[in-house]
């Protein structure tokens, strides 16, 4: 079977523990989430009179600019769809705005990958 990368942005940071748990169920050995953010949003949420040194609440407002980017390497076709299947339960149809996206690349070379035990 041939390894593949699942990437998810997510555009509701708050359902990332969800995603993750239902991800989990799903069969993914494991998950790495990092903050990102799109450029649409840096378009529609970046200002100029942003101070030097923001405040709590200037910091709150921007982090709400940020998705959340997951992923995971997993082994065949049946998790993937597992975890799109899972996915969309939470979020809702990922063809409909302000979901999110998710792909997958092949994996050409990995090594360090924790493989779930069955």
């Amino acid at each position: 079977m041939s390894l593949r990368l699942v990437i998810l942005v997510l555009d509701n940071p708050e359902l990332v523990r969800e995603v993750l748990d239902a991800w989990n169920e799903a069969g993914a050995p494991g998950a790495t989430v990092v903050h990102s953010i799109g450029m649409g949003r840096i378009e529609r949420g970046l200002r100029d009179d942003v101070p030097l040194f923001p405040s709590l609440k200037d910091m709150l407002e921007q982090d709400e600019l940020h998705h959340r980017t997951l992923f995971t390497v997993v082994e065949g076709d049946d998790i993937i769809n597992k975890i799109v299947e899972a996915t969309e339960t939470i979020v809702g149809d990922l063809n409909r705005p302000n979901t999110g996206i998710l792909f997958t690349v092949p994996v050409d070379f990995a090594r360090g990958v924790r493989r779930r035990q069955q």
